[in-house]
C-alpha cells in the first residue's frame, strides 16, 4: 500500500476537489458483517473443487495467507505473495491457467481493466475472477490521485466498462468494499450506457447510478448465482 505523508494527501485533496470533481453526497451500501473476501473465495474454493488459484496485488497476505488451495500463486512487486514483480510483467511470462483469480492489485481504473483482460486470457473454462473495492462509499475513497488511507481507487470504472460487454456475465457483492464477479459467458445483463471514455465517469455519476452501473447483489444471492 502507497505510503502518503500529510502533506502530499493535503496536495491530492486540494487538487483533486479543484480540478475533478467535489461532491459531497455519500453511499451506504451495508455490506454484510462479518463476511470478507477470505470467507467467500474459501467458500468457492471448496463448493467448486478448485485446484489453482492466482492472487493479483498481495500487500502484507492479509488474504493470500488465509487461502486454503492446492497451488496458489500471489504477484506482488514490493510485499506479500511469492512472485515479486508487477502483474504487467507477470502476464508477460507467465504460461499456466487458473480456476479462481483475485484482483487487488493497483487500484487504478487503467491498471485494473489491464489485469482484468490479462486475467480473462489465462483463465480456465468455467474459472471465476473477482475483484475487490469496486463499491466506493464516499468521493474520496475513490478519488485518483489518492488522498486518504481507507481507499478503492477508480476499480468501479473498469467494471462500468466490462459490463458493457456481450460476452462477460459480472455482479458485484455487497460484502467487503464490494466484490465483482466476472464470468467468462454469455452477459446476462449487459449494461448499455452512452459512454465513450470511461475514465471520465465521475462519483456523482456513480452516487446516481451505482446500482444500475455494478448489478449490485446480497451475499446470498450471490451463492445461488454462484450455484453454492
Amino acid at each position: 500500500m502507497e505510503k502518503l505523508s500529510s502533506l502530499k494527501k493535503f496536495y491530492n485533496k486540494f487538487f483533486y476537489c479543484l480540478f475533478i470533481e467535489n461532491f459531497n453526497k455519500s453511499i451506504n451500501f451495508n455490506f454484510k458483517k462479518k463476511i470478507y473476501r477470505w470467507h467467500l473465495i474459501q467458500k468457492i474454493i471448496d463448493k467448486k473443487k478448485i485446484k489453482k488459484y492466482l492472487e493479483i496485488g498481495c500487500d502484507k497476505n492479509q488474504l493470500f495467507s488465509k487461502i486454503k488451495v492446492p497451488y496458489k500463486v500471489g504477484v506482488d512487486p514490493n510485499m506479500g505473495g511469492n512472485i515479486k514483480m508487477t502483474s504487467d510483467n507477470f502476464f508477460k511470462q507467465n504460461h499456466e491457467k487458473f480456476d479462481l483469480i483475485f484482483i487487488d492489485g493497483l487500484h487504478h481504473y487503467e491498471q485494473v481493466k489491464k489485469d482484468l483482460i490479462n486475467s480473462l486470457k489465462v483463465l480456465n473454462y468455467g474459472g471465476l475472477i473477482l475483484v475487490h473495492d469496486c463499491l466506493p462509499q464516499t468521493q474520496s475513497h475513490q478519488a485518483v490521485p489518492r488522498y486518504r488511507m481507507t481507499w478503492t481507487g477508480d476499480v468501479w470504472k473498469a467494471i462500468v466498462e466490462l459490463r458493457c460487454k456481450k460476452n462477460l456475465n459480472i455482479f458485484t457483492i455487497l460484502i467487503d468494499m464490494g466484490i465483482s464477479v466476472v464470468q467468462k459467458k454469455r452477459n446476462q445483463k449487459k449494461l448499455y450506457v452512452n459512454i465513450k471514455n470511461f475514465k471520465k465517469l465521475k462519483f456523482r455519476d456513480f452516487y446516481y447510478n451505482n446500482s444500475k452501473y455494478m448489478n449490485i447483489v446480497s451475499y446470498e444471492k450471490a451463492l445461488k448465482l454462484l450455484k453454492m
